[in-house]
C-alpha cells in the first residue's frame, strides 16, 4: 500500500492516478496511523512553501511524515513535496521546514524566464535505486524556487535552467523530485516505478541499497 499525505495542498489526484496505473494500491489519507502502515509514503504539493507548512502543521502531517522518515520506509517528496523536505525556504519571508534534509529553498535570480517551466533534461550525477536502469531524459518542471542541499552527496540528478537546478535527492530512504514525474511521460513513469518498488523491499534493505 502507497500512501499519499493529504495535508490540503497538491496534485493528489494525478499522482494517485499514476501509482495505480504502474499497479500499487494506493490510498489518499490525512490519517496517522495508515499513513505509517503504509509500505511507502508519497508527499505531493503546489503552491506556497510557507503555506504548506502551516497546513502540514494544522493538519498533523507534519509530525507524521518525519514519523515516516524514521520508520526506514520509502518517502518521496515532489515539487513543493521536495522542498518541504528541507529544512527552510525562503518564499515569502523565512520558513523552517521538515528538516529531513539539510538545505535551503531560495528563488531563481537572473535575467531570465521565472518560474522555470517546461521540460529540461535531467542529468544524474550519482548512482541511486531511483535512477537504476534509467537513461538521462527529459522531465516536467514548473517552480520558482529551488532546492540548495548542503551535502553534494545528497544530489542524484541536476537539469540546466542557466544553472545546475536539483531535480532528484536522495539521503537514505528520504528521496525528493523537483519536477512532475506523473506529467513526465515515459521517463517520469520509469522513475516512479523505481521509487514504488522500493515499497516493496523490507524497511532495513531499502536504507542499506540507497546508503550503497
Amino acid at each position: 500500500m502507497i500512501a499519499i499525505i493529504d495535508y490540503g495542498l497538491g496534485n493528489l489526484h494525478s499522482v494517485s492516478k499514476a501509482v495505480e496505473r504502474l499497479g500499487f494500491e494506493v490510498v489518499v489519507t490525512s490519517d496517522k496511523a495508515e499513513i505509517l502502515r503504509a509500505d511507502g509514503a508519497m508527499l505531493p504539493g503546489v503552491g506556497a512553501f510557507g503555506d504548506a507548512m502551516d497546513f502540514l502543521r494544522e493538519s498533523g502531517m507534519d509530525e507524521a511524515t518525519r514519523a515516516f522518515a524514521a520508520s526506514g520506509k520509502p518517502l518521496l517528496g515532489i515539487c513543493l513535496g521536495m522542498q518541504l523536505l528541507f529544512s527552510e525556504g525562503e518564499e515569502h519571508g523565512n520558513h523552517q521546514g521538515l528538516g529531513l534534509l539539510p538545505g535551503r529553498i531560495v528563488r531563481f535570480q537572473g535575467d531570465y524566464k521565472i518560474p522555470h517551466m517546461g521540460w529540461n533534461r535531467l542529468e544524474f550525477r550519482r548512482e541511486s535505486p531511483l535512477v537504476a536502469g534509467l537513461e538521462e531524459g527529459h522531465v516536467y518542471f514548473v517552480h520558482s524556487y529551488h532546492a540548495l542541499p548542503e551535502q553534494q552527496s545528497d544530489l542524484i540528478a541536476v537539469a540546466d535552467y542557466h544553472q545546475p537546478v536539483t531535480a532528484i535527492v536522495g539521503r537514505a530512504n528520504v528521496m525528493g523530485m523537483q519536477f512532475h514525474p506523473e506529467k513526465s511521460g515515459e521517463l517520469g513513469m520509469q522513475l516512479l516505478r523505481n521509487f514504488l518498488e522500493l515499497a516493496r523491499r523490507p524497511a532495513a534493505s531499502v536504507v542499506e541499497s540507497l546508503e550503497s
